[in-house]
């Protein structure tokens, strides 16, 4: 099973006690939820990406199989974040004492055919993490006219090489649609070189947030988390993997006049990037 960066601060931030109920949004492949339910508290999953709740459902049914009685107080539900005060009260799982949002892709999604990676070359351009979703990073590309694709990279990424890169994306697919994730990184390569991955990194960040909405939906679930959380003391703990994810959940907790109780940034010694750029927020109602 995968290690979630910062399970322990997270879990420690929800202050998980035996009996109590609490919320994974982003349930993924079950670290947070396993060790809510290994701590005594009951738990309801929530996981968009069809694949993942694949996964965890069956690594539940072996741990379930093995007749571990703190395991029995776990749900999984597939759904998006964006609508967690309709699956929670669908559930009949409200109010709570703590909700978790992860916002990071795990390691089994970069390695799932879908593109997430620059990296994964002959994967297609795809990108989409609900099944249901209609359009894919491929068709963005694709389609869009040249201001929009500058408006996604600067929106989602802050890319500053926006204009050059999607300049040359423009001429290339005039002569061939872009299908594969080598068909980007090709173009991007041309821009700004094959040494410097940032830029690459930023360009499929902005792709993938756009194409599952991701912004929108991380308002939306804050939302909905708050309106299911219990009145006092109620816990809410975000982590956050870049600069514009923590900026909207910053904002929302001032809005909302959440506490803000802890601050803790992903170690230097982690083994990949995106861990070391981890932001995780406990704040409480």
């Amino acid at each position: 099973m995968h290690t979630p960066v910062l399970l322990n601060e997270a879990i420690e931030g929800l202050n998980v006690q035996k009996g109590k109920r609490y919320i994974d949004a982003t349930a993924g492949e079950g670290g947070h939820v396993f060790e809510i339910a290994r701590r005594g508290g009951m738990v309801l999953g929530i996981e968009w990406d069809d694949l993942q709740i694949k996964n965890l459902k069956l690594a539940l049914s072996k741990v379930e199989g093995l007749k571990l009685e703190s395991y029995k107080s776990v749900l999984i539900v597939q759904g998006n974040f964006a609508k967690i005060e309709k699956v929670a009260k669908e559930q009949d799982f409200f109010p709570v004492d703590g909700i978790l949002f992860d916002l990071g892709l795990s390691q089994n999604q970069l390695l799932s055919g879908k593109g997430f990676s620059y990296r994964s070359l002959d994967d297609p351009l795809d990108m989409r993490i609900g099944s249901e979703l209609t359009e894919n990073a491929a068709g963005l590309i694709n389609s869009l006219d040249s201001q929009s694709l500058y408006e996604i990279f600067v929106r989602n990424a802050e890319e500053i090489n926006a204009r050059t890169i999607v300049e040359a994306i423009v001429r290339a697919r005039s002569k061939k649609k872009f299908e594969k994730v080598k068909d980007l990184v090709e173009v991007i390569d041309k821009m700004v070189g094959k040494k410097d991955k940032r830029t690459h990194a930023r360009i499929f960040q902005a792709l993938r947030i756009e194409v599952n909405d991701e912004f929108n939906n991380l308002r939306r679930g804050l939302v909905g988390a708050v309106n299911v959380l219990k009145q006092r003391a109620g816990r809410l703990v975000v982590i956050a993997f870049h600069s514009l994810e923590d900026r909207i959940v910053k904002r929302f907790a001032k809005e909302n006049g959440l506490k803000l109780l802890k601050k803790v940034v992903g170690r230097a010694e982690a083994t990949f990037r995106f861990e070391r750029s981890a932001i995780l927020r406990v704040m409480e109602k």
